[in-house]
């Protein structure tokens, strides 16, 4: 069986999320084939695009989102997902087992939800954001009163749980803010869940977007449990290989594997990104040391990573006045004159994407 280093599994992995070099795609087409990008917080995935694609602007995808193109929706690993219309309908029914889970063991919700007639709660939920979209808190208030002594939170919360909610625009149209409001996703979108969707597919679509990778890769990457068994039933479609340290690994037959010393220019990865989340090994792209300082900041905020060779180097933030946007990079290590000017560069691009009009400012902080 063939074994491919994890320099291998790093170059397999930017080429298919496009940041391996930069594509030519509508951005629609691009989230269809990332099967879905975080989006715990409301802007990252733009600029997720813009490290990804040649010429993409804010407004394409703020029109996919006004026009039901795509839509924000929890998903894989119980969170916030901007997918299509399309993968919106065919995901949700797939993860609800993740959601079904959290409404039993959530530590927070589940004590206040004991007894509670969830399918009634569900019904209910349908009636009332069947009038209009809903905040978090005024479905709560609502819910209240037909579930009289329970905790309005906790009843918003699983009616997130029980019903496919999509977060509605003005959320995430870029230059804009506000609370989450909820819809159903049918009414929405005007069509129904996908009552065809399987496992198999899913993990066919994880692998073009992922792959190589192991069972566990996949369990991470989705939250779901008992994926072997799919693997099993796709081995016929599917080729094997073995990771540095001799797991299984399996991959779409002819999906792109570059050779693992295909150069790889240095990237601006914002937060919450999928490339960093969808493995259960993550040493493709994170060493040790840097997996314990993007995962060891404090109150769960993760943070805009840089790629220097494909691999987690560093951290960037930005930071906007009225008149300037200053880009800080906090390198974890020393990186070469080479790609410094390269980051440096890509950063006064990134600066005149998030802030047209600033005066850009990128500032290099000392590895510490």
């Amino acid at each position: 069986m063939e074994s491919l280093s994890p320099r291998a599994l790093n170059r397999a992995l930017l080429a298919r999320q496009f940041l391996l070099r930069r594509v030519k795609l509508p951005p629609l087409e691009a989230v269809r084939r990332l099967c879905g990008m975080q989006a715990q917080a409301p802007f990252p995935p733009y600029f997720g695009l813009w490290s990804r694609l040649h010429g993409f602007a804010p407004e394409d995808l703020s029109r996919l989102l006004l026009d039901r193109t795509v839509v924000r929706v929890v998903l894989m690993r119980g969170t916030v997902h901007l997918v299509t219309a399309e993968d919106c309908l065919f995901l949700r029914p797939l993860v609800q087992p993740i959601l079904d889970r959290d409404l039993r063991t959530n530590t927070t919700y589940a004590p206040a939800l004991a007894g509670l007639d969830l399918p009634a709660l569900a019904e209910h939920t349908r009636a009332v954001l069947a009038e209009r979209a809903r905040t978090g808190a005024e479905l709560g208030e609502l819910l209240a009163k037909r579930h009289p002594g329970r905790s309005p939170s906790a009843l918003a919360h699983a009616a997130r749980g029980l019903l496919p909610l999509v977060q509605t625009p003005p959320r995430a149209v870029w230059g804009h803010t506000g609370k989450p409001t909820y819809a159903t996703a049918e009414q929405w979108l005007g069509r129904p869940l996908d009552k065809r969707a399987n496992l198999d597919d899913l993990v066919l679509r994880y692998l073009a977007a992922f792959g190589p990778a192991t069972v566990p890769d996949i369990q991470a990457w989705s939250g779901l449990s008992r994926l072997g068994e799919v693997i099993d039933r796709l081995r016929p479609r599917l080729k094997t290989f073995a990771d540095a340290g001799g797991r299984e690994l399996v991959d779409l037959p002819e999906a792109p594997r570059p050779d693992p010393d295909t150069p790889a220019p240095p990237r601006f990865v914002p937060e919450f990104d999928n490339l960093l989340l969808s493995h259960a090994d993550r040493t493709r792209v994170l060493s040790e040391e840097a997996r314990k300082r993007v995962f060891g900041v404090p109150n769960g905020v993760f943070p805009g990573t840089v790629l220097v060779d494909g691999f987690v180097r560093g951290t960037w933030r930005i930071t906007k006045t009225r008149a300037a946007a200053t880009l800080d990079i906090e390198p974890y290590q020393r990186i070469s004159k080479k790609d410094s000017a390269a980051l440096a560069s890509a950063g006064a691009r990134l600066l005149r994407f998030a802030a047209p009009g600033r005066t850009p400012d990128v500032r290099w902080h000392e590895p510490r």
